[in-house]
Order: structure tokens, then C-alpha cells, then sequence
């Protein structure tokens, strides 16, 4: 009964694949090799993490010292170090106010020029590795969060050294928009539009100190063209999207046009909602990644934490910026390394080779055991077809993903599969020619072949996990289909194959084994 609950439990997990749509459970993932998609390598520049660290803290620190009056002369950030100006008279403050608000920076140089000390800061050695290992580590869980969104089957993402993420997304057509959609860093920002000085003389590149020109780029849709328009901002991150909690498509009723929507946390809506009552008849500017999607005029308070992103998109569009903007921005930006991309024709023509060379396989097997074991080979090629079908049953129940090393793994259970037959035919044979009967050879040759079955396939399968555990794609794939045929094979040649033999010699009482 349990071996029968067995068999119809993996019949019933592969009917999705050979009949889709016949059972809700999914059919068996194949990899990317088999059904083509995409592989990257990115980089993640952790450095720019620990300047972006460097960046925050110096606004804190401008904060700070103006909510303390202390008297600056600059804050300035070099690459991932800071610059601090402050007057004599103000020196043992700010040091002060250092230690106790900023003890994780050190002080690297400090000197003084016409009473004006300049202190050089940064962060030490140990703490800027683990902004960068975490950095590494935030990219992988954002990339994943956005793929998971894009609705890729079984993708394969993983750290490779310190600072880069190995990518695989199976079944990818699109290789752009998913480029565009996994390397986009998204940092949202909100910020005020420099009324006070002339744009004209900004774009000249006479830029007044704390703000910079940005661009916002609309494409026509009739001459298919790019329209670049500047705008004068100030640098001044007023609200992050590191408090977004929704973002999602909606249509603009009166443009028949769709847009982002985007919900804030309480903090974030309290912060909105401040910035808003500030700045009423002043342009706001929202902006990803430096680039200015809108610049609306506020016009009144608003409060309840929500707010849209126009730019003239497409449905695509809007709905991979929602899918980044939920997902969060990246701490880092990411730059590929490599890429490659396998269409689904070579996949396809992958499966039918492969396929091909296993039933070739399979078929030189069955008939050898048959040919060299008659009757007793039989069962044997009985105890091989059911292997193939657990392995696939296993396959699509543990949502596995099948690569082409993984059929190179069916391939070789297919002989190892009928190896413990072999040993323990060989042992009832033995047993037979001493003179014992059909039904003591049968026993002896299980109980003292199974120890050396289990022996065998037990060291091959601590081989396989350790496959698994450390190996990457197409390691991994072979792994699988390995650990599953060890696994099937010892099912079915020490508990199948057995049942066989005593119905045959039991119920059926037979006299002699064709063996």
C-alpha cells in the first residue's frame, strides 16, 4: 500500500507537466539552459554605499550644528570622507557634539588656517567593510524582491566573493526591460525647486552653491524623440522613498494616462505633510535616481501621506516603477559584469538531445539486464522505469529546476539505478548454485547485498548535497537529479523489486527463478 500511495502520489505531480492546466500543482521548472532566459554577473559599487553614508551624516551633522548654533564654515563630502570648517571659538563644541552624537566617525586630520580648523572625518576601516558587506547584501534581497514581483520561475540569485550577485532568471524574454528593471538603483527623492537664482545662468555652468541642474525626459510618442527639460534644484533631500509602505498603477481619469501612486508610512505622511505646509505656491520636485519625473506646485497642505508620480508612461512602464519602488531602492548602484542570454530554440533543441540520448541510454540497459538476467532482469527494468518516474514526480514536487547537468544526472541513475540489481542477482546466484531454495537464495542475496547497496549510494548521495550546498547552476541542477536517483534507486531496488520477488515466490508460488 505505501509503495502504490508512492507511485500514484508522483503520477499525480507529473500529469501537470505532460497535460498542463489537468491539477493546480505547478509543472516541473526548467532551467535556463533548457528554456532559455538570461544570466548576469552584477558588481555592486560598495564604495558608493559608504559615500552615500558619508552623505546622509553630513546632513545630520548640518542639523545639528545649526539646531546647537554652532558656527560652520562648510561641510563638504570627499568621496567617502568629510570635510568639517568650523572657527576656532566653536572648535571645542563641535568636538564636543562629535563624541557624543557621531562615535562611530574618526578623525583623520585636523588643521588649522587663519583660525578656521578643518577636520577631515571618516568612517574606520572595520565599519566601512560592513557597510559595504551589508550593501552586498540589501542588493540581493531588493533584486530578489523585484524579480519575485516581475514573476520569473525559480530564479537563481546568489552572492559570488564579497561584492558580486550571479543572476539567472529562466524563461526571460524581455532581457532589457529585466535589466533595466534589476539594475535601476530608485532612489526617490523629494525636493524644492531653486526659485532664487536663474536656471539660464545655471545651465551655463555658473551653478550656485547647494543646488544642481537635473533633467526631466518625456518622449514624444509621434516622432518617437526624447524631450530633455532642466530644472534648477536644490540638493536638499527634503523625504526619501525609504519611507514608501505602497506604491501601484493607477489610471489618470481625465488623461486616460496611467501614473504611480505612492503611500507613506505615519512618519513619512507627518514629514510629507510638513514639507507641503512649508512650501505652499513652491515646486516640488520629485526625483529618481536624478532624474526629475514631475515638478508640481503645491498648492495646498496635503495630508494623508499619499502622492503620485506622473511622466507621460506606459502601462509597462508604470507597473516595473511600481514593482522598484515597492521592492526599495538599491543601497549601491550595480553595473554588469556579464551577461549572457540563451534562447528557447537551443533549449529546445537541448531537451530533445537530451531526452534522445536517455531513452538510447535506457534502452541498452533494459535489454542487457534482460538478455544477462532474463526473468529477474525484467523486474529489474520494472524497478528502472519507476525510478524515472519518482525522480520526475520529486522534480515537480519540490519545485526543482531541471538543467541540462540535470539530465546528464537521470542519465547516470539509469545505470546506477539497475547496479544494486546487479549486486543483488549476483548474490542470489550464488546462493542458487549453493542449493538453497528459490525463497532462501531471495533472502540471503537481499540481506547481504543490501549493506554494500546502502554503503555505495549512501557516500554518493553526502557527494550530492555537497554538490548542492556549495555548487551554482548547472552544479546545483546535476545535484538534484543526483540526490533524487540515489534515493528512487534505493527505493526501488531493496523495497520494490523485493515485493515482486516474494508475490512471485509466495503467492504465486513459483518453483524456479529465471535469474
Amino acid at each position: 500500500m505505501l509503495v502504490l500511495a508512492i507511485i500514484i502520489a508522483a503520477v499525480i505531480y507529473i500529469l501537470p507537466t505532460i497535460k498542463p492546466g489537468l491539477w493546480p500543482h505547478k509543472k516541473i521548472n526548467l532551467g535556463l539552459d533548457l528554456q532559455g532566459g538570461m544570466h548576469l554577473a552584477l558588481e555592486v559599487e560598495t564604495e558608493k554605499a559608504v559615500e552615500g553614508t558619508v552623505e546622509r551624516i553630513a546632513h545630520e551633522l548640518r542639523d545639528i550644528l545649526r539646531k546647537e548654533h554652532i558656527r560652520h564654515v562648510s561641510i563638504d563630502r570627499i568621496k567617502d570622507r568629510m570635510s568639517v570648517k568650523i572657527p576656532e571659538n566653536n572648535i571645542d563644541s563641535f568636538e564636543s557634539l562629535l563624541d557624543k552624537e557621531f562615535k562611530e566617525l574618526r578623525v583623520l586630520s585636523k588643521s588649522v588656517d587663519n583660525k578656521i580648523f578643518t577636520i577631515v572625518i571618516d568612517f574606520p576601516d572595520k565599519q566601512a567593510e560592513h557597510i559595504k558587506k551589508l550593501a552586498t547584501e540589501q542588493a540581493i534581497e531588493t533584486i530578489r524582491n523585484r524579480i519575485d514581483q516581475f514573476g520569473v520561475s525559480e530564479p537563481d540569485i546568489r552572492r559570488q566573493g564579497e561584492k558580486r550577485i550571479l543572476i539567472q532568471l529562466p524563461g526571460v524574454k524581455d532581457v532589457d526591460r529585466a535589466k533595466d528593471l534589476i539594475g535601476k538603483t530608485a532612489l526617490l527623492e523629494f525636493k524644492l525647486l531653486d526659485d532664487a537664482h536663474d536656471l539660464d545662468t545655471a545651465l551655463k555652468g555658473d551653478v550656485p552653491p547647494g543646488s544642481e541642474v537635473l533633467y526631466q525626459v518625456k518622449e514624444n510618442l509621434e516622432t518617437q524623440r526624447a524631450v530633455k527639460t532642466p530644472y534648477l534644484i536644490k540638493k536638499r533631500t527634503l523625504l526619501t522613498g525609504a519611507y514608501l509602505t505602497d506604491a501601484r498603477v493607477q489610471i489618470d481619469s481625465q488623461y486616460n494616462e496611467p501614473y504611480v501612486s505612492i503611500d507613506f508610512d505615519k512618519k513619512g505622511a507627518r514629514i510629507f505633510e510638513k514639507i507641503t505646509e512649508k512650501n505652499v505656491k513652491k515646486r516640488l520636485a520629485i526625483v529618481l535616481d536624478n532624474r526629475v519625473y514631475s515638478a508640481p506646485v503645491i498648492q495646498e497642505k496635503i495630508a494623508g501621506g499619499s502622492a503620485r508620480i506622473t511622466g507621460s508612461f506606459t502601462a509597462e512602464q508604470a507597473h516595473d516603477l511600481a514593482i522598484i519602488l515597492r521592492a526599495g531602492a538599491l543601497p549601491a548602484p550595480v553595473k554588469v559584469i556579464e551577461e549572457r542570454t540563451v534562447g528557447p530554440s537551443l533549449g529546445a533543441d537541448s531537451i530533445k538531445k537530451g531526452i534522445f540520448s536517455m531513452c538510447i541510454g535506457g534502452i541498452l540497459v533494459v535489454l542487457f539486464m534482460i538478455i544477462y538476467y532474463k526473468g529477474s532482469g525484467v523486474i529489474a527494468d520494472f524497478a528502472l522505469i519507476l525510478n524515472m518516474i519518482l525522480i520526475a514526480g520529486g522534480l515537480a514536487a519540490f519545485q526543482a529546476t531541471l538543467t541540462l547537468p540535470g539530465i546528464a544526472g537521470i542519465i547516470l541513475t539509469i545505470g546506477m539505478a539497475v547496479d544494486a540489481n546487479v549486486l543483488i542477482f549476483e548474490r542470489i546466484r550464488e546462493e542458487t548454485s549453493l542449493g538453497k531454495s528459490p525463497r532462501a537464495a531471495v533472502d540471503a542475496g537481499y540481506t547481504r547485498a543490501t549493506l554494500t547497496i546502502l554503503d555505495a549510494n549512501v557516500t554518493t548521495l553526502i557527494a550530492a548535497l555537497v554538490l548542492f550546498q556549495f555548487g551554482t547552476g548547472p552544479v546545483k541542477g546535476f545535484a538534484v537529479t543526483l540526490s533524487l536517483g540515489v534515493i528512487a534507486s534505493l527505493f526501488t531496488a531493496l523495497i520494490v523489486t523485493r515485493l515482486v520477488f516474494d508475490y512471485l515466490l509466495i503467492n504465486r508460488k513459483i518453483k524456479s527463478l529465471s535469474i
